[in-house]
């Protein structure tokens, strides 16, 4: 037995290389394994008996909903985008002014020189993603449902008939003339009239002034909307467009808005209308929604800065202003981190108010410099 030439030879475990694995027998592809030794029995896999969470019920596709996702681009971006290019570049060729010594400087749409933003200086309007000002918001938003009727996608009319056979009152519940707004006639060919921008921001502007809404249920009315047409697969046109806006302004009025919001003061701002049409309204809309409210802090800052942007390539932006220290605080520009120093520098300053320096301080605003 202690031979090593024998059968029965203890043989020490050595490295394996490389090259004697690539010899290594391999299953081909379809030819079942072979386990050695007794087959351990597997648990059966655990059997959720309880109600999924909402959101693991959301749909596959919800990273291309530009309402749910932060990286998706809006709808109503993609549809005006060549028109803000077209503008764009118009106002590059009509702000580019020649002087006498040769040189080019730029101009605003006001006829003024055009003042770029620097290190030292920072030129800003008077609204913020916290606080955005309600008459350019409503323009923007507006203006985002004019470019959603003026470029929607051609109907469908197989995709409408089967619409119309699974959910009959999907479509009437929309239709102006089915459930019209006043007791004004509509017009036969009033779905082959695309309405004007400026129809279009009465009727969101009346709404807002009487409802006393803020810039912020604006911005949330339009992420709905685009919600209502990514999830319903309806497009927006000339014979719905009241009633969707009408809709998702109701909706948002109620989640966004701290005060108590009732249809019934809808339905005294729109006199013609009766209270269980607006219930029905609201009802089809969550509906449609998939009862999905729920607007991301990330969503409404994507949404705020492409109005804006539509907003600047249209000349709805107020002429900015040099952001000094007081525009600063008022603009709620610095941070929450940077409070306990503001304090310290007002305490500072204070005495200072009697001074020659206080004087000079009164009549030269300095500029802030945001770190």
């Amino acid at each position: 037995m202690g031979n090593k030439n024998s059968c029965c030879v203890y043989q020490s475990p050595k490295s394996r290389t490389k090259k004697s694995e690539q010899y290594l027998y391999q299953p081909q592809s379809g030819e079942p394994l072979v386990e050695e030794g007794p087959s351990i029995p597997q648990p059966p896999p655990p059997v959720s008996v309880g109600v999924p969470h909402i959101s693991e019920r959301e749909p596959e596709d919800s990273d291309l909903d530009p309402s749910s996702h932060p990286g998706a681009k809006p709808i109503f971006s993609t549809r005006s985008e060549s028109e803000i290019q077209r503008n764009n570049r118009m106002r590059r060729r009509s702000q580019m002014i020649m002087t006498r010594s040769g040189h080019r400087q730029h101009i605003d749409e006001y006829g003024q020189l055009r003042k770029f933003s620097s290190c030292s200086t920072i030129y800003m309007d008077d609204s913020t993603v916290s606080q955005p000002n309600l008459k350019t918001t409503i323009k923007s938003v507006a203006l985002a449902i004019y470019f959603h009727i003026r470029n929607r996608i051609p109907p469908d009319e197989e995709r409408e008939q089967n619409l119309a056979a699974l959910e009959p009152d999907v479509l009437q519940i929309f239709d102006e003339k089915a459930h019209p707004l006043s007791k004004d006639p509509v017009p036969d060919d009033y779905q082959r009239r695309d309405p004007e921008h400026k129809v279009i921001y009465r009727f969101v502007r009346n709404l807002f002034n009487a409802a006393q809404l803020t810039a912020e249920c604006a911005i949330v009315t339009l992420v709905y909307l685009e919600r209502l047409l990514t999830y319903s697969e309806i497009d927006i046109n000339p014979s719905n467009w009241k009633r969707m806006v009408l809709g998702a302004i109701i909706l948002a009025s109620k989640v966004w808005d701290d005060q108590a919001v009732w249809n019934v003061d809808f339905c005294q701002i729109l006199k013609d209308i009766q209270v269980d049409d607006m219930n029905e309204l609201e009802r089809q809309v969550l509906e449609l929604l998939q009862f999905n409210i729920n607007v991301p802090s990330s969503v409404y800052a994507k949404y705020y800065f492409d109005l804006r942007a539509l907003a600047d390539a249209h000349s709805f932006v107020y002429p900015p202003e040099p952001l000094d220290k007081e525009r600063a605080l008022k603009l709620e520009a610095m941070s929450s981190v940077c409070e306990d120093k503001l304090r310290l520098w007002h305490r500072k300053n204070r005495r200072r108010i009697a001074s020659l320096d206080g004087h000079v301080w009164a009549r030269h605003r300095p500029k802030a410099i945001l770190s």
